[in-house]
């Protein structure tokens, strides 16, 4: 500072006057940020509500297909439509939303024509058979709800696939959560929960005086054996579909799938689940490596080898299997149930040879059945087995288990070789561009044919998810 120049000082208001005009920065300061973290606070709270902002850029009837998603692995309780041996929910959900959207059915129909003329040739191949033996109807209509909600939903609507795979998800979770429920309810014998859960399920193998085999979780399915219904004819599919998309979500169905299965093998829930899950791990196996290559075509094949070696210990492990293994076909009364349900309408096809091309119709596995009974015991009876027990179905009780024979006995042959050629346009149909350029989709579709068409030897509910899905992908 230059000698004697002249220091100016501020007074005390003017410091006041600064004083305060800092605050006031700081005051707008601090509001402003607290403002913006009010904001983000408020977008990261909405963040908690996914469903509700789905719902928001949605249809209203959009509700119809998120319960019918939501209630799939729902398919045993008494909630549920009458069936023999199946009462499912979500087909008739299914049919109310393309009821809601029917003014995009005609184009579903246009667009997709062997979706929709499989069912209506099915109805004409039953009309000779609705005329001798009376009109009945089936899953055909459940199995054409489904179709059509998916191909609405997911390709004319563009609905996001995201929410729907979430909340898909989360029902089997729960459903899994209930097994485990029942499971700890049975052995530490809490009757209030064995007595509420042997009322809830259709069909129940809760209670030891099940006469279909008690002490068993059955989660929420009709029975059992459907457990590798649920989980390789619709997750195991979902998660070869999204491994393309999204891996998150492939790695989630794949833990879901996983833990489901050793859970259930675990609890000791039934017997097919042990077989489905080698043959699923077999046709895994293909699907996941490239064989053109050595390395992974070697690890493959030792990936087969523990496989196999799984089956076997399955086998050991399990009594019902190892009886069959020992005493043939009649060492497990539910196995030898699926062969003479299977006998019966395939010996009535014998008693009207006109039935062998267009079947009894839909719905009239029961004429079948009681036309072919007697020869069936005749067969039985000739191979040294129990004859007797391939008569006295009647309407209430009468199924196949058998897709194949469901599919005869209702349409014939014809019905059967349209059915393939449905398949066969179906697994053509390729979605994934990218993929089927590197050649994976097509394997892919090949396994996922071969897996249903193992699956549905003992599965013969045509409104099951995992056919239309199928025909949809």
């Amino acid at each position: 500072m230059r000698k004697g120049a002249r220091v100016i000082r501020p007074n005390n208001s003017e410091c006041e006057v600064a004083a305060k005009a800092k605050a006031g920065v700081a005051i707008d300061d601090a509001a402003a940020r607290a403002q913006a973290s009010g904001r983000q606070s408020a977008e990261h709270a909405v963040s908690y509500r996914p469903m509700l902002r789905f719902l928001a850029t949605q249809d209203r009837n959009v509700i119809w297909l998120l319960l019918g998603i939501a209630l799939l692995p729902v398919d045993g309780t008494t909630l549920g439509l009458y069936a023999p041996f199946w009462s499912p929910i979500s087909p008739a959900l299914f049919a109310v939303y393309c009821l809601c959207n029917w003014r995009q059915l005609h184009i579903v129909a246009v667009k997709y024509p062997p979706m929709f003329l499989l069912p209506v040739a099915c109805i004409i191949l039953s009309i000779p058979g609705w005329l001798r033996f009376g009109i009945h109807f089936n899953g055909l209509f459940g199995m054409l709800a489904t179709l059509g909600a998916l191909v609405i939903a997911f390709h004319i609507k563009r609905i996001p696939w995201n929410m729907p795979i979430r909340l898909l998800i989360a029902a089997y979770w729960c459903s899994f959560a209930v097994g485990v429920v029942q499971w700890f309810s049975i052995h530490l014998r809490f009757e209030p929960l064995v007595n509420y859960f042997s009322h809830l399920m259709y069909r129940q193998y809760i209670t030891d005086s099940s006469v279909w085999g008690g002490g068993r979780p059955q989660f929420l399915f009709a029975e059992p054996s459907y457990i590798g219904m649920h989980l390789f004819g619709i997750l195991l599919p979902l998660m070869w579909l999204m491994r393309g998309r999204d891996s998150i979500y492939a790695k989630r169905l794949r833990d879901l799938i996983v833990v489901y299965a050793i859970g259930a093998m675990l609890m000791q829930a039934g017997t097919r689940i042990v077989i489905d899950s080698v043959v699923a791990l077999l046709i895994a196996i293909i699907v996941h490596n490239t064989w053109h290559d050595r390395k992974q075509r070697l690890r493959g094949m030792a990936q087969f080898a523990g496989a196999c070696l799984l089956g076997l210990l399955g086998v050991l492990a399990d009594s019902r299997l190892s009886s069959i293994a020992e005493n043939g076909a009649q060492g497990d009364g539910s196995f030898f149930a699926r062969i003479y349900q299977s006998l019966d309408p395939l010996c009535g096809l014998l008693a009207h040879p006109w039935t062998m091309f267009t079947g009894y119709g839909a719905g009239n596995i029961i004429n079948a059945v009681w036309a072919g009974a007697s020869k069936a015991e005749q067969l039985l009876n000739g191979l040294g087995m129990n004859g007797g027990a391939a008569t006295g179905m009647n309407a209430d009780t009468v199924w196949t288990m058998c897709a194949y024979t469901s599919v005869v006995a209702e349409y014939g042959l014809i019905g059967l070789v349209l059915l393939v050629i449905a398949s066969i346009v179906s697994m053509t149909r390729v979605l994934d561009t990218a993929a089927a350029e590197h050649g994976v989709w097509g394997k892919t579709v090949i396994c996922w044919l071969v897996l249903i068409v193992y699956l549905y030897i003992q599965c013969e509910n045509y409104a099951f998810a995992a056919l239309p899905l199928f025909i949809f992908a």
